[in-house]
């Protein structure tokens, strides 16, 4: 290999994802610190997120939001201005494992290839036209789409469970749901598209790639061929991108300048220069253009997807989000369903939403106080949050931010039924340092008493009872009070069918 340093780049980036991902936000330790990530976290958990373009410049767009995700977005830009989409060629650690899978496995099934121009080719574009286009109207489509969120996801919802079965304790695994198995099989679909050709996902599909394609506009550097060249036609056999025409001059749009047609020319005839602008490598032939049909159904599949939406949102379900989130319309407008944060959570209390609140909330984080309680001490979510929909907030404004609201139902809680003394909830909420259950006496029916039997101090205290009940201005809706009920009366002794205390959304409580 003529130029190694593509594969040194490739290699460095996915350990270093791998490293944040499975080091920085795993979430446990021997002893339990509040600084825990801090310590661990020399360089942000969200780092590639930051990188990818379209999720950035999507976030701020829907939410209206300026982030230093566009800084990141900026400094990618100026880089790709010199290197025309080294991110995908030289960073994306999906276009990397998409690499390991094609050697795997695409290589073998070359019958199954489609050819290489189509008009399928252009799909990322009218992809990114429906990204840009919903995100303008206050919808977001990049977390399912862009090339960085899907990565990210994919990798907590398969690597996740098993890290956490592996290291810590196979209890300690949701169940796995539909949602986890749509969103592993979709990154695995990604992957099983290597059967119909190289790197097909990121030349035919990936609007993240297609975002930095746009910017080659301005590149300041191209690839260029020199009259050495004897049209042996290496280059555009090793060119994973499909950057290469029949007369070998550079699809500009496509050239990631992984330089992998110049390690292979026998005539040295590949260099990389800084720009001319030359007829030639403008147009060609054979160049598939792109068709205007398609932008217009583009945009009119993201005005429906914008309708669709708006009409879901009126009946959406309200659901419990980490503390220090937004109000729930600019959640959803900034959140990239990524899932760090779900990765990021001990216990885990945060889980990925299903189609309880709607399509729009799919794969988004809530919390389920019946798996664990929100730690005291944690507030990880809103650090590793890279768009601004979890707010990162210290422990001590965390220990006041409220995220629901705990509710005694008393129909099950076994004091107020008056069927046997109980304050695990209680003695739960005072230990994390909230104190936002009482107990207080109540009085229950005693019923016929045989006379002589008990005395009247004795009737008297046989009606009395110390049950819980909740100050709403001190709690939070941390859950672990409904964790502990749940643990010990539903699942360990099963005398509930369900716990006696739960917490609710804000909007519903």
């Amino acid at each position: 290999m003529k130029h190694p340093w593509r594969r040194v780049s490739q290699a460095v980036s996915l350990a270093a994802f791998f490293w944040l991902l499975l080091y920085v936000a795993w979430p446990y330790a021997t002893i339990f610190r509040a600084d825990l990530l801090a310590r661990k976290e020399l360089i942000p958990a969200e780092l590639f997120l930051y990188l990818d373009p379209l999720s950035s410049l999507s976030t701020a767009v829907a939410g209206r939001h300026l982030g230093i995700g566009l800084l990141w977005v900026a400094g990618v830009f100026l880089v790709c201005l010199l290197v025309p989409r080294a991110f995908c060629s030289h960073v994306c650690p999906l276009g990397t494992t998409i690499d390991l899978s094609d050697w795997a496995v695409g290589a073998r099934a070359k019958g199954l290839h489609l050819a290489r121009r189509g008009p399928w080719v252009h799909t990322k574009h009218y992809l990114l036209v429906a990204v840009l286009v919903t995100a303008g109207f206050g919808v977001l489509l990049s977390g399912y789409v862009a090339a960085i969120p899907m990565a990210m996801r994919g990798f907590v919802f398969i690597l996740g469970p098993a890290q956490l079965a592996v290291l810590k304790h196979a209890g300690m695994v949701r169940p796995v749901s539909w949602d986890y198995w749509l969103s592993a099989g979709l990154f695995l679909a990604v992957m099983a598209l290597g059967i119909l050709g190289r790197r097909f996902w990121c030349r035919c599909l990936c609007p993240s790639g297609a975002l930095l394609s746009v910017l080659s506009l301005l590149r300041l550097r191209e690839r260029r061929v020199t009259p050495a060249c004897t049209r042996c036609g290496k280059c555009a056999k090793a060119c994973p991108f499909d950057a290469i025409r029949s007369d070998f001059s550079t699809r500009p749009l496509e050239c990631a300048f992984c330089r992998s047609c110049e390690g292979v020319c026998p005539a040295g005839a590949i260099g990389f220069a800084w720009r001319c602008r030359r007829k030639s490598e403008r147009q060609g032939a054979d160049d598939v253009r792109l068709s205007r049909r398609g932008f217009i159904g583009a945009a009119g599949a993201a005005a429906l997807g914008v309708s669709g939406a708006a009409l879901a949102g009126g009946a959406r379900k309200p659901l419990l989000r980490p503390p220090g989130s937004v109000r729930e319309d600019l959640f959803l407008n900034l959140c990239v369903r990524c899932g760090l944060c779900i990765k990021a959570c001990p216990g885990p209390v945060l889980h990925p939403a299903g189609l309880e609140a709607g399509i729009e909330a799919l794969w988004t984080p809530v919390a389920v106080p019946s798996w664990a309680g929100c730690h005291q001490d944690c507030n990880f979510c809103g650090q590793v949050c890279p768009t601004g929909a979890i707010r990162p907030v210290s422990i001590a404004a965390k220990r006041k931010t409220p995220m629901g609201l705990a509710v005694v139902n008393t129909r099950a809680c076994l004091p107020h039924r008056g069927e046997r003394d109980c304050q695990l909830c209680h003695d739960e909420c005072r230990a994390a340092g909230y104190d936002a259950i009482e107990m207080l006496e109540i009085r229950l029916p005693v019923g016929e008493v045989p006379e002589g039997v008990l005395s009247a101090l004795e009737i008297e205290d046989a009606g009395r009872i110390l049950a819980p009940f909740v100050n709403a201005a001190a709690c939070v809706g941390c859950g672990l009070c409904e964790y502990r009920c749940h643990t010990v009366w539903k699942k360990q002794q099963r005398l509930l069918p369900e716990s006696a205390i739960v917490v609710v959304p804000l909007q519903s409580a």
